[in-house]
């Protein structure tokens, strides 16, 4: 058998990852696990990953693809918005809250980035938004950027199912857009 190496053999990790996540969930999921799933040893998947919650996350974005480098680009903040949000909810149907939750206990263990992503995502949205001229400017605190990603990720944090698409809707026209642009949101 031909060794596997570069690419090729990292697909083959977090496809091990994803799998064997899907199938034991996170609490039950080790690196032992992982490794024999992709027939080598567990001290392969330590020189790229330094613990079970990196490797969970690169193995998602792997298999969900990653916000960061598809940020939407309609047109239109809102929609753009939106987009994101939806990538994030549909991410969290997929693991579902055992995963998330588990991921949260071993927060610690993850590299800070996981957690500044967004904002360098919804700092793209915002500043496409203001060539646009749909907001006055693009200099909005980094507060402002991410309180529709954070506040998603809290309302997820405590639901036990999907969020309706109405919640979504909500982080966008009644918080967000109002902070960036000025106006007072929708009012039901």
């Amino acid at each position: 058998m031909e060794r596997r190496r570069g690419a090729e053999l990292e697909a083959v990790l977090l496809d091990a990852a994803w799998d064997e996540l899907m199938e034991s969930g996170y609490a039950r999921l080790t690196m032992e696990a992982v490794a024999a799933r992709a027939h080598t040893g567990k001290q392969v998947l330590y020189r790229r990953w330094r613990n079970r919650a990196e490797l969970v996350v690169a193995a998602m974005r792997h298999r969900t693809g990653s916000i960061v480098e598809n940020v939407p680009d309609t047109g239109s903040l809102r929609d753009d918005v939106l987009g994101v949000l939806r990538l994030m909810a549909d991410r969290f149907a997929t693991l579902g809250p055992d995963v998330v939750h588990g991921l949260l206990a071993e927060a610690p263990d993850l590299d800070p980035e996981v957690y500044t992503r967004m904002s360098s995502v919804m700092a793209t949205i915002v500043k496409r938004a203001a060539e646009r001229g749909e907001i006055p400017t693009a200099d909005v605190p980094d507060r402002v950027l991410t309180a529709p990603t954070n506040l998603l990720r809290h309302e997820m944090l405590f639901a036990r199912e999907p969020l309706p698409p109405s919640a979504l809707t909500s982080l966008v026209d009644d918080v967000f857009l109002p902070l960036v642009s000025g106006r007072p949101g929708r009012s039901d």
